[in-house]
């Protein structure tokens, strides 16, 4: 993709369907003129005058409790400096995002048209009635230290400049356990820090405060070594000058234990880590591109314990681990201020974190055998679920401890299990299965890339890394397309009708007829079918000249799914296919079976389409807490229809132990766990939050999630097929873009699942 490509596709991002990324939403019914007269006059006035004689029921009756202000100048924006307020929107907007969707935080964000350091302040002391919480983002050092500073000072909620502390705590939790991998402390080793500004200087502070000494530190910036007899040194700068006999960073490598790096990309050279000590640990966290390459690093020294901030690398050093958690547990507590003992306990509870044995979801997750603490393990994933459930409560704790708290938490399990319950709202399940896609492509054969969508789709999957895409369909057109919509790779495109591909047109024809001629297929069949393009990429994966296949998008679901079950077939033990939606709910993710095959599966069927969708199910790193629905609860009616559900729940229950499967239910029951408890307290789902729901037929499935996907705007994935021999996915006629990478990133994954297997198989 070119510059100007990519530059437009950002700009869409941002301006389509509607300009931004937040926006707010009603959290109370506003559909009758009763609710309207309490949700303004004259209902109202109630709350509002609560408020007047206890001014802490602000907490109670509106959402600052919830609610955090991101707020710049725009004075150091990202790589892009200062900006100014206006053109820092977009960033403070996506702070907001993260926000919401790792901590269910709500935010507003404030762009303040101010760089005068008293006239910022008094603005921000006069917004602040409105918000539990203040987060300052890219403002330039050295104001930003003052601002946070005199902000703390004189507000009553928690201020925390996340630029400054957010890289600060993470790193600190790794450079913990780092020390620990190396059998050093932090007292002895030697510390050399490169860069100078907001970050540098708080992560070096929170680093003495874990016992690293002043004398050991080495910190240098745009001129070099910071040294006590450099004149006009910021009170900042001087903190950390040096009196030792060091003028350049060269110098300060040798004999040093860690780097840390919070300045520029590949200012660090394979010599100046030959010179570090033993076990040298090396935090290059600049971006996009870390003072040292990750590959070079590793290369040069393999005793290495090495950071970064990128992802595509282990131990990345991403505020994403921090700044959401930490205001989580301090706005639960209603903290006056975030101070060093908060920061701090978030650092020992992320430390301790990547000791704790991982959970299997977590490996999967990331395609994983098995994550373990160590040299490539020293910090949790920013996509661990144990996040929020383990640094609120040890923020909230030592606001608690610390005195700056002002509500206390009595049950921690209560709180630990509402915090769990925040998961439910965002679509991280699809994050971490295009990360895992990215870590291991596949190649994906297209079968219908000469519709411009189905070949944007390609586009996108082969950038972003998740695939690399094999073009079926008319080359000419495929080509205009390209150059339409600017892809400029070159990737393989093949005309199953055109005379080049005569010869392994023939070769397929070949294998087809000897594995379908008693059953009335003739040379002349096999080859005029080898010419459709659905057969032609079906046998390229059978014979395994690509690895997984996208198609449906123009062609009825039956008449796709053909070629598929007479090439391909099922998986071995398997005489039974279904497919499952994935549909990201606000209450997390749900999984719905069978949405697109099975008219009306026996009991046996549907004991089958359990097992199937389960073992899917935990390929997105979820567990499956499975209900199997009818129109009545438990054999409440012995109509047939009843019946088999009841049946296959029996046979689950005695065949299959292992699966979390209760029913018949009807729909409520499974979905609502307290009415299920007061009703039904024997049930095996009790205590478990259902996430997939296993329909009696193909009416019920279907419409169900047509109707929430349509109705909700409900994001679906799928369907997604289960039980075939190879990944092949067909799509619903008239997929979107949106639809068909999401089903790619599963056609890799489900190719590496199967490769996996196999090899498991071949020992």
């Amino acid at each position: 993709m070119s510059e100007k490509t990519k530059k437009q596709e950002a700009l869409d991002y941002h301006e389509f369907p509607k300009p931004g990324k937040i926006k707010t939403v009603p959290t109370k019914s506003y559909s009758s003129q009763r609710d309207l007269s309490l949700a303004y006059s004259p209902g109202v006035a109630e709350p509002c005058l609560e408020i007047e004689k206890r001014k802490s029921d602000v907490y109670r009756y509106t959402n600052k409790g919830n609610l955090v202000a991101v707020i710049s100048n725009g004075t150091a924006v990202l790589g892009l400096g200062d900006i100014g307020p206006e053109a820092s929107k977009p960033v403070m907007e996506g702070k907001g995002l993260l926000f919401k969707i790792f901590a269910d935080i709500d935010v507003f964000d404030i762009e303040v048209d101010a760089k005068n350091v008293d006239a910022f302040i008094e603005t921000v002391k006069n917004i602040a009635p409105t918000f539990g919480g203040i987060n300052l983002e890219d403002i330039k050092a050295p104001e930003a230290f003052e601002i946070e500073q005199r902000l703390k000072e004189e507000l009553d909620i928690p201020v925390m400049h996340d630029d400054q502390h957010g890289t600060a705590i993470i790193s600190a939790a790794a450079l913990l356990n780092a020390t620990e991998i190396a059998g050093k402390k932090m007292g002895d080793v030697k510390i050399v820090v490169s860069g100078a500004g907001a970050a540098a200087v708080s992560c070096t502070r929170l680093y003495k405060a874990f016992g690293a000494k002043s004398e050991n530190i080495v910190m240098t910036d745009s001129k070099g070594v910071i040294r006590k007899d450099r004149e006009n040194l910021t009170s900042q700068k001087a903190e950390f000058a040096t009196g030792r006999d060091i003028n350049t960073l060269e110098d300060a490598f040798v004999d040093a234990d860690v780097f840390i790096g919070l300045s520029m990309g590949n200012i660090v050279n394979p010599d100046m880590l030959k010179s570090m000590a033993p076990n040298p640990i090396v935090f290059a966290m600049a971006n996009p591109d870390p003072e040292i390459p990750y590959d070079l690093a590793c290369k040069t020294r393999d005793d290495i314990i090495m950071a970064t901030g990128r992802s595509d690398h282990p131990n990345q050093v991403n505020n994403v681990l921090g700044f959401p958690f930490i205001f989580r547990g301090a706005l639960d507590v209603r903290a006056t201020k975030i101070n060093e003992a908060m920061k701090m306990a978030a650092v020992k509870a992320l430390a301790d974190l990547a000791k704790d044995p991982v959970p299997e979801q977590v490996n999967i997750a990331y395609g994983e055998t098995r994550l373990t603490f160590g040299k490539d393990y020293i910090i949790p994933k920013p996509f661990d679920p144990r996040l929020i459930t383990k640094i609120p409560p040890a923020v909230a704790k030592a606001a608690i401890e610390s005195g700056v708290a002002t509500e206390k938490i009595t049950n921690w399990t209560a709180y630990e299990d509402e915090l769990y319950e925040r998961l439910g709202s965002d679509n991280k399940i699809l994050r971490l299965l295009l990360d895992r896609a990215r870590r291991n492509p596949k190649r994906v054969v297209f079968s219908e890339a000469d519709h411009l969508d189905v070949l944007k789709a390609a586009q996108i999957v082969y950038e972003e890394g998740v695939a690399i895409p094999i073009l079926l369909g008319r080359k000419d057109v495929i080509e205009e397309l390209k150059k339409e919509i600017d892809f400029e790779a070159d990737l393989e495109i093949i005309d199953p009708k055109s005379d080049e591909y005569c010869g392994q047109k023939n070769k397929y024809a070949q294998t087809y007829y000897e594995e379908r001629k008693r059953r009335g297929v003739t040379i002349y069949d096999a080859e005029k079918k080898l010419r459709e393009r659905n057969y032609f990429a079906a046998m390229m994966v059978n014979e395994g000249d690509a690895d997984a296949l996208i198609t449906g998008y123009s062609r009825s679901y039956p008449s796709t799914l053909k070629p598929m079950l007479e090439l391909i077939g099922t998986y071995p033990g398997t005489d039974r296919i279904a497919t499952c939606n994935l549909m990201l709910t606000e209450r997390g993710p749900m999984f719905l079976s069978d949405t697109s095959i099975n008219i009306d599966p026996t009991s046996r069927d549907l004991v089958k389409i359990a097992r199937m969708t389960a073992h899917m199910v935990k390929m997105f790193g979820v567990e499956a807490n499975m209900a199997m629905l009818s129109y009545s609860n438990f054999g409440s009616s012995s109509n047939e229809k009843a019946e088999k559900v009841r049946q296959a729940v029996q046979i689950l229950h005695k065949e299959f132990d292992y699966i979390a499967v209760d029913g018949a239910l009807q729909a409520d029951f499974a979905l609502d766990p307290e009415l299920r408890n007061s009703k039904f307290p024997f049930s095996k789902l009790n205590g478990k939050k259902v996430n997939t729901l296993i329909f009696p037929n193909l009416d019920a499935a279907n419409i169900t999630y047509k109707l929430m996907k349509e109705l909700n705007n409900t994001q679906s994935v799928g369907p997604i097929m289960l039980g075939m021999r190879k990944p092949v996915h067909i799509l619903q006629l008239g997929a979107s873009v949106e639809e068909m990478v999401n089903m790619t990133a599963v056609a890799v994954v489900d190719a590496q699942e199967k490769e996996k297997r196999e090899k498991q198989q071949a020992k």
